[in-house]
């Protein structure tokens, strides 16, 4: 669980491994997790949402230490679900959002963090976007946005995904979960896991 300390942009805790600093704060002196700095500026994503706790914790069950996974990251915000993959040990992160705000907040996050531009590619735009940015189709898929949005994604995924493709979904209220669960098994998906936190739900899966 993601141990949130007080204050939406205090210092917080992201799974076992991460730990989310706002900007303005010096690092901690002494701390054996990898740390995250933070800027949302006004994109979706501190660290205290519990969509964005959900998939923090998803990522860490997928990622185990430096490898080779390419992910997507569709609606990034702040970038704070890109940037937690990579220092989780991703290779490589394709991150959309319609919102050139957040494309900036995206771009500013991956400087305050020290990450290669190569290393996370953001741009404005939509899924529609990532073929003609990735050389081949993703390991992975992170989508923390809205039930809606994700119904119409979903079809579209299939553009960018391989047999052995993973997915972590959140943004999506309990009583959402059926319309996307429903549409991801029609889609070619299997809904791995559930995990709920207050009202709020993230579904794990991966290729049929």
């Amino acid at each position: 669980m993601v141990e949130q300390l007080e204050g939406s942009l205090a210092t917080s805790r992201g799974g076992r491994s991460l730990l989310i600093n706002p900007a303005w704060l010096p690092n901690p002196e002494a701390s054996d997790r990898r740390i995250l700095r933070l800027d949302p500026g006004v994109a979706f994503g501190t660290g205290a949402h519990a969509t964005t706790q959900l998939c923090l914790e998803s990522l860490e069950m997928r990622l185990d230490g430096p490898g080779d996974a390419v992910i997507a990251d569709i609606g990034c915000g702040s970038g704070i679900l890109s940037i937690g993959a990579l220092l989780l040990g991703a290779k490589q992160i394709y991150a959309v959002d319609n919102d050139p705000l957040a494309v900036m907040s995206t771009e500013s996050n991956r400087e305050l963090n020290q990450i290669e531009p190569h290393r996370l590619v953001v741009v404005e735009g939509s899924i529609d976007r990532l073929p003609e940015l990735t050389a081949e189709p993703v390991d992975g898929i992170l989508c923390n946005i809205l039930a809606e949005v994700i119904i119409d994604l979903i079809p579209q995924m299939e553009a960018i995904a391989k047999p052995t493709t993973w997915g972590i979904f959140s943004g999506i209220l309990l009583d959402q979960v059926k319309p996307v669960a429903d549409l991801l098994e029609q889609s070619g998906w299997i809904v791995a896991t559930l995990w709920r936190r207050k009202d709020w739900c993230c579904l794990n899966v991966r290729r049929s």
